[in-house]
């Protein structure tokens, strides 16, 4: 019900960034969360950054001070700003959206940070 296109993933060096989108197939209005996670090599896919209908973020540990989650109503499309990236940093990201209840994943885009 919910269909998510993801773009942005490349491969950057360490320090550097990238910017993640997500846009969504439906009014990001209707939408209580829509979320980034990531998923590395031999790791639990685990949640990134999340920004709330009504606007509160919340961002892992792990990425907070470098990650920025922001929306944009109006283009229903949600970013990930990717500063002072790290090779831990690596993985494939996806954009989530928690839509009555249920979870909708995009296709994923990869991210390295390697020299």
């Amino acid at each position: 019900q919910v269909q998510l296109v993801e773009s942005g993933g490349g491969l950057v060096q360490p320090g550097g960034s990238l910017r993640l989108s997500c846009a969504a197939s439906r009014s990001i209005f209707s939408i209580s969360a829509m979320d980034w996670y990531r998923q590395g090599p031999g790791k639990q896919r685990e949640l990134v950054a999340r920004i709330t209908s009504g606007g509160s973020t919340f961002y892992a540990d792990s990425v907070k001070g470098r990650f920025t989650i922001s929306r944009d109503n109006a283009k229903n499309t949600v970013w990930l700003q990717m500063n002072s990236l790290k090779p831990e940093d690596t993985a494939v990201y996806y954009c989530n959206a928690l839509y009555h209840g249920v979870n909708y994943w995009g296709q994923g885009t990869q991210v390295t940070v390697s020299s």
